[in-house]
């Protein structure tokens, strides 16, 4: 999902598309940037770490269901296990990808939002709200 509006200037001591590619680092410059005062108020840092924060919480919901449908699998003799670290190995390098494509997305300037969590952060970034 694309928009339209795409990053210009600085916010801060930083670029904005610098800025929105930290806050993927991990949830902790998210929280900072949601909370410190010139980064807060940048439509598209705040658009970034919310999105990110958004991911973070999902990805905490996916990898418990996961491990539940993990530990199932697991019980199946030989092929189980086997099953389990494909799966494990498929997903870390699916969530590195994604985590690479919304880093390069806002260092390009984009506010690239991801489909369902995308739409989420748009509407509680929105300073409006």
């Amino acid at each position: 999902m694309y928009s339209t509006t795409r990053a210009e200037g600085n916010v801060g001591v930083l670029r904005e598309n610098v800025a929105g590619a930290l806050a993927y680092f991990s949830f902790v410059p998210a929280i900072v940037f949601l909370l410190l005062d010139p980064y807060r108020k940048n439509k598209f840092v705040r658009f970034h770490a919310v999105q990110c924060l958004v991911l973070w919480l999902a990805s905490i919901v996916v990898a418990l269901a996961l491990r539940v449908l993990g530990m199932a699998v697991f019980l199946i003799p030989i092929l189980g296990p086997l099953l389990v670290v494909i799966g494990d190995v498929a997903i870390i390098l699916a969530a590195f990808l994604l985590w690479v494509v919304l880093m390069i997305k806002a260092l390009q300037g984009e506010m690239f939002g991801l489909p369902w969590l995308g739409q989420v952060a748009r509407q509680h970034s929105d300073p409006a709200n």
